[in-house]
């Protein structure tokens, strides 16, 4: 049996990130996902369209059918709308013994809101408690504890704020500063720099998406967490230079770039 890892997330019927992301993610990187499926949204390459919450008893018993009876080795979370998603689903992450890796999902890439205003405190005080690692990317610091990370010497500062708020690791992704793409992975007392060229692509949706499933693949295949997150950080830059266009937007990273054919 292959290790089994579950994603609590939004659907997004464009294919490019949410659980369709989160189970190619898986797919491509030897476990078997499932799915708890959190809210659905209509989008495409250009926008969001529109976003609808499921009820929370719905998302409670696809987490209690899956974990009960199948089990899982790891689980990540993406969107989770409201607050009552997020405290519902944090009150089952800490029931699971199994690492947990939370993308504080705030906004969609084209800018378009996927967290309730009024769900935030719930994610500082519930939701990163209970993560094993969690992914904000500069935005999601912002929005979570008003820390400005404006070059490579804030990302510390940062991570320190996430800190605050109790996960266990951080890795605080630096794609939207210039140069490299640096990431740094800290539990406040080691410190992992995780440095990748930049690749000239615009096609790069769902890569928060995909960063967080391959960090959760590979924890349930037994890997530490620096270990996990360097596989996944090759992963994904790997993903991001194969990503390619879809539609009239920005196109989704290439979750099966590892299948395809060389050339040359």
């Amino acid at each position: 049996m292959p290790p089994r890892v579950l994603t609590v997330a939004g659907s997004d019927s464009g294919g490019g990130a949410g659980i369709q992301a989160d189970l190619k993610t898986m797919l491509a990187l030897g476990v078997h996902g499932m799915s708890v499926v959190t809210a659905v949204t209509a989008q495409n390459s250009v926008g969001v369209q529109g976003a609808w919450e499921l009820p929370v008893e719905a998302v409670r018993a696809q987490y209690r059918s899956v974990v009960d009876d199948i089990g899982v080795q790891a689980v990540k979370t993406g969107m989770l709308a409201s607050a009552e998603l997020v405290e519902a689903v944090a009150e089952l992450i800490g029931g699971t013994d199994a690492p947990a890796v939370v993308d504080p999902v705030g906004v969609s890439k084209h800018g378009d809101p996927l967290l309730a205003a009024s769900a935030l405190d719930s994610v500082r005080t519930k939701l990163l408690p209970v993560a094993t690692v969690a992914t904000p990317n500069l935005n999601e610091v912002t929005q979570l504890t008003g820390v400005r990370a404006e070059s490579e010497d804030d990302l510390g500062r940062a991570a320190a704020a996430v800190l605050e708020y109790g996960p266990t690791w951080v890795l605080i992704k630096g794609g939207h500063l210039p140069g490299d793409a640096v990431d740094l992975l800290t539990d406040g007392t080691e410190e992992h720099w995780l440095r990748a060229s930049r690749h000239d692509n615009r096609h790069t949706h769902g890569t928060g998406c995909t960063l967080a499933s391959a960090i959760a693949s590979q924890l349930a295949k037994g890997q530490s967490v620096p270990e996990a997150v360097a596989a996944a950080k090759e992963y994904v830059t790997g993903a991001i230079a194969a990503g390619f266009a879809l539609g009239g937007g920005i196109g989704p990273v290439d979750h099966g770039w590892a299948f395809r054919p060389r050339v040359g």
